[in-house]
């Protein structure tokens, strides 16, 4: 099985772990699964493909930092969201956020192959999106210097306040020069910008 076709598990219930991965390998899915979203990040490289079943509710790193966290590195892998404990608002922030699907335990396991099918197949096609290294250029390339600075910081995961901040000019300036990096290198989101830059080799600016 290609990378491309893991489903990656991160729960802190060992029987729940258990119980999905054997579901999993039935279906024919490569498995990863993890006790803690630390763990898992001890393992994770941002090119690493697939899908993230992800419990919310978890001692220290939870699902919601963890996904943020994945977004800012430029992770391309999709996310479920399970959970025991979730509610409208969180789930309306994951799915905002990117997550391919938020779901209640028990999960019916019909309903969650579904959603880890519907998941891979939009990692695939994310993946394809990426243009190639001499397309990418060529959009830097008409960056002007300030929209190339905000485009470093941005990467680095900093809020608009903080680039403002450390750019000395206003946080409304920093939106418009945001957008307009956007724009310009044709990104429908920050994860995609991640992993643009990161095509690119470019430093983020720490």
């Amino acid at each position: 099985m290609n990378l491309g076709s893991t489903v990656f598990l991160v729960d802190d219930e060992p029987g729940m772990l258990k119980a999905l991965g054997r579901l999993l390998l039935a279906e024919g899915f490569a498995v990863q699964a993890y006790p803690s979203a630390e763990e898992f990040l001890k393992a994770h490289q941002a090119t690493d493909a697939g899908c993230l079943v992800l419990d919310v509710a978890m001692p220290g790193i939870d699902g919601l930092e963890l996904q943020q966290r994945l977004t800012l590195n430029g992770s391309r892998m999709s996310i479920i969201f399970l959970t025991g404990h979730g509610d409208i608002p969180m789930s309306v922030r994951a799915i905002k956020a990117g997550a391919v699907d938020f779901l209640t335990k028990p999960v019916n396991d019909a309903q969650l192959l579904t959603a880890i099918r519907s998941a891979l197949s939009k990692a695939e096609v994310q993946n394809k999106m990426v243009p190639g290294t001499a397309v990418l250029r060529e959009r830097l390339d008409q960056l002007t210097r300030r929209e190339r600075q905000v485009l470093d910081h941005v990467i680095a995961g900093k809020t608009n306040k903080r680039i403002a901040n450390e750019l000395f000019t206003g946080e409304q300036n920093i939106k418009v020069h945001r957008r307009r990096v956007m724009d310009k290198m044709r990104a429908g989101s920050l994860a995609e910008l991640v992993r643009m830059a990161e095509r690119l080799d470019l430093p983020p600016a720490y």
